[in-house]
């Protein structure tokens, strides 16, 4: 006998425990599942084993509005935040309802009995499992988890080293004392090379290779303040407390940025040059030409990447790649740089529930048709949202709003008798990519993603304030939405 579920979260990561802590508590009449495709919860944090795996978020804003972050760094590695799920998880008996090893291979939504028909391979052995729920809730974020990117450089097979991506780190990995070239800027590439090359373990040089600069900002890995809060008040007035001044603070340097730009690449680079000594070609590896948050910005905590860089168990080369050799890596310059190990630091497939075949009434979605509604929902496809974070801030902060719209809109059709509920694109809605990031995991998989309205409720304005008002406090019976009571029933909400 197949389940039934009222709802099912896809995803035992960071958002999907949020997901159903707050089904638990908002919407406790509902019965849901959590399904996870790995052994392990934690999403991110489980999957990347890297060394130095760490957020590049403040915990205060990356930890859930709910159960107060209560360690002394602010900028947590990677093990604290996957204690942190599962302590989070264990405590509110969400644990009780994951289901491991539980993959999603097909959503099937029948407007005949509206619900979705949802096939999983159960464990090791693959074992179809099919599980029908009413709300589909995915919480499974934007990129793949099966392999990361590695561009097809010529003669990369040839290299006679190890070449491995940080998305699937071997645990008998040894550097220590090895050649390493870590290529990438981004933030994968400025946490492994500090990681890599200090400790008893370390390599015996490392080599951050770019191919062009990124803004690199330094912060301290514990926030004084949010210590000292925490010492004096009650852990979530001091939480609160923390949360709303590192929300404003992100919020004032993000729209500082955007706005005068020339202001804050002088702040970046008086800063790199204060870290790196006058001596230091900052303007050659730390001065990007595209504009601050055309890319995400990468944070550097306690300024570790600029401590190796100076003490020289590190160094950074900026230049195209023209081949690989058995010995290492040949460059447009005309050097080389040889090497033991090269990491392919170079970023994630981005992609939508990849590997899933999702029908809505036998005809497949096409997700670059859809447009998305408030960030979590997709044109023309009932009962279903995802918990998607924000690109320039903390991923919870978004990602927790959207979870509460879901459980104000569960409770609304609870309340109504409704059965279903979709987005309908309004006419002349105009359209564009639902990011606007230059970085190339985005410009690649831009062609396959749903777009983005140019006005509210199909905008993404990426400010926590605006999607504070419109997800948390905002009306639920929108008019872009579409109700319905039966499920051969005419629409029977406002259009």
């Amino acid at each position: 006998m197949v389940e039934q579920l009222d709802v099912l979260v896809i995803g035992a990561g960071l958002s999907g425990i949020s997901a159903a802590w707050h089904l638990q508590t908002e919407c406790p009449t509902l019965s849901y599942a959590i399904v996870e495709a790995r052994e392990r919860m934690g999403g991110t944090w489980d999957l990347f084993r890297y060394p130095g795996i760490r957020s590049d978020s403040d915990m205060y804003t990356l930890g859930y509005r709910f159960r107060p972050w209560q360690n002394a760094k602010a900028i947590a590695d990677g093990p604290s935040i996957k204690a942190y799920i599962e302590d989070t998880a264990r405590e509110s008996g969400i644990d009780q309802h994951i289901r491991f090893q539980h993959r999603l291979v097909r959503a099937e939504w029948s407007s005949e009995t509206a619900r979705w028909t949802v096939t999983l391979e159960a464990g090791r052995e693959r074992t179809p499992v099919q599980i029908s729920a009413r709300f589909l809730f995915s919480c499974a974020g934007y990129y793949d988890y099966a392999q990361g990117y590695t561009p097809d450089w010529p003669g990369l097979a040839d290299f006679a080293g190890r070449v491995v991506h940080p998305q699937q780190w071997p645990e008998t990995l040894d550097y220590a004392g090895k050649r390493v070239v870590v290529i990438g800027s981004g933030a994968t590439a400025v946490t492994l090379v500090p990681a890599m090359a200090m400790g008893a373990h370390a390599a015996a040089h490392v080599t951050m290779l770019q191919r062009s600069p990124t803004y690199i900002a330094t912060l301290p890995s514990e926030d004084a303040i949010a210590n000292a809060m925490r010492r004096v008040l009650p852990a979530r007035v001091a939480y609160g407390m923390s949360r709303w001044k590192n929300v404003a603070r992100s919020m004032f340097y993000y729209h500082l940025a955007r706005t005068y730009p020339k202001v804050f690449k002088h702040g970046l680079r008086t800063e790199a040059r204060k870290q790196l000594g006058n001596d230091f070609p900052v303007d050659v590896h730390f001065s990007p030409t595209y504009q601050p948050w055309d890319e995400r910005l990468c944070m550097i905590p306690d300024g570790d990447l600029f401590q190796v860089l100076r003490n020289g168990s590190a160094s950074i080369v900026t230049d195209q790649i023209v081949r690989f050799d058995a010995a290492g890596i040949v460059l447009q310059s005309g050097t080389r740089l040889d090497a033991d190990i090269i990491v392919t630091a170079t970023g994630l497939r981005m992609a939508l529930l990849p590997g899933v075949t999702l029908t809505v009434d036998g005809t497949p979605v096409v997700f670059n048709t859809t447009m998305l509604y408030k960030g979590m929902m997709l044109t023309d496809v009932p009962n279903l949202a995802a918990a998607v974070g924000y690109t320039n801030a903390s991923w919870t902060l978004k990602s927790d709003l959207i979870t509460q719209h879901v459980c104000r809109l569960l409770t609304y059709m609870q309340a109504h008798a409704f059965e279903q509920v979709m987005p309908r694109r309004e006419a002349g809605m105009g359209e564009t990519p639902v990011f606007d990031f230059t970085s190339g995991y985005v410009q690649r998989a831009a062609p396959s993603l749903p777009k983005q309205g140019t006005r509210a409720p199909w905008r993404l304005y990426q400010n926590y304030v605006k999607d504070l008002f419109s997800l948390r406090h905002g009306r639920v019976d929108d008019p872009a939405l579409e109700f319905r009571r039966a499920p051969a029933s005419q629409p029977t909400a406002s259009r």
